[in-house]
């Protein structure tokens, strides 16, 4: 029984194709800074986003940390949103790498209010209070269903941003699913932004990898930053490459997995027993639950775990947390996955 894995977008596997350019990648020292194909994804991603420079990473949390390092100083904070990776997924690393703290505002769809924003900037006057050195956005937003933040939410608070000296930083891991979402192109969704992460190996099926752009100042601070944070690494050229293939053939098929999302969460909602906000499937995540009146739902946390649990059995794997359940589309699940997944579903709420 071949196993359809919703978990997350990371679970994609290299194609034989992305493999063949892997084998084939020219390779050097990517500390000495001569290794071919890693420059040429750097270039390449900074291109796309419309800034100067790039430095590939191992991961997306050392692009957003290395991103938190460069703009906020130890005792000093950043404003982001409640909901964010940066806050809630990479292990209190801002404060454990940086000295930084983090000050985080609420919404539904991952936007952050300007006047909120404002209210929470803090200058050097009061010495009871971190001063304010960066803003973060999440594009698209994970927690808050996968959508694409509004450009003029962002746009309006990197006026109040710039207005008081402040930094702004984009946590673009799925930013070309927002691009490809909203019909925008990633170097405009990027412009606000001092720095921004892209990530490689979630929708865009690299194995490993993300880069982070900005000015070629920064980025030079940044790779000296990547050392200390034990990212510098070799032949990093074998990766780079899966991630050049990446750009080249992954990005306009992301609507796919868009169209099958919502294919998805369509059925779920109409699926007895079970629940989903459609308004919030914008790009490829589908959050879900179990109705509160049904029977399994004496115990939540337990009715999730088991329905998870169910599901593997019967080989549909899906993310669950204590307050709802997730699907994830991607290039490693077709049309026939899904409709297979939803079979599985209905079958196992029906018992």
């Amino acid at each position: 029984m071949s196993v359809i894995d919703l978990r997350s977008d990371t679970v994609t596997r290299p194609t034989p194709a992305m493999r063949a350019a892997m084998a084939d990648a020219s390779v050097g020292d990517d500390v000495f800074g001569d290794d071919p194909t890693g420059i040429e994804l750097e270039a390449r991603v900074a291109a796309l986003l419309g800034k100067d420079a790039g430095l590939f990473v191992p991961s997306g949390v050392m692009a957003n940390q290395i991103a938190v390092r460069l703009h906020v100083r130890p005792g000093e904070e950043a404003i982001v949103h409640a909901g964010c990776h940066i806050y809630n997924y990479e292990g209190g690393a801002a404060a454990a790498l940086s000295g930084v703290s983090l000050r985080p505002l609420a919404s539904a769809d991952g936007s952050l209010d300007p006047a909120e924003v404002l209210l929470n900037v803090h200058g050097s006057a009061d010495p009871h209070l971190a001063v304010t050195r960066m803003v973060a956005f999440e594009n698209t937003h994970n927690f808050c269903g996968g959508t694409v933040v509004p450009q003029a939410n962002i746009l309006a608070v990197a006026a109040v941003a710039r207005a008081h000296g402040l930094a702004m930083h984009l946590d673009g891991a799925r930013l070309m699913n927002a691009s490809v979402a909203s019909g925008t192109r990633a170097a405009e969704l990027a412009a606000p932004f001092d720095t921004v992460s892209l990530c490689l190996s979630k929708g865009l099926g690299a194995p490993v990898g993300s880069v982070l752009v900005g000015s070629r100042d920064a980025i030079a601070r940044a790779r000296r930053t990547r050392k200390l944070f034990g990212g510098g690494m070799r032949q990093v050229g074998i990766l780079a490459a899966a991630g050049l293939y990446a750009l080249d053939h992954h990005v306009a098929r992301l609507y796919d997995d868009h169209r099958r999302a919502f294919h998805l969460a369509t059925a779920i909602a109409e699926t007895p027993g079970l629940v989903c906000n459609l308004e919030n499937v914008q790009t490829n995540l589908v959050f879900f639950d179990i109705a509160a009146d049904h029977p399994r739902m004496q115990a939540p946390l337990e009715a999730r775990t088991k329905l998870i649990a169910e599901l593997r059995e019967q080989g549909v794997l899906l993310a669950g947390g204590p307050y709802r359940l997730r699907a994830v589309t991607h290039l490693d699940v077709d049309d026939a996955g899904i409709e297979r997944a939803i079979a599985v579903l209905r079958t196992v709420m029906a018992r």
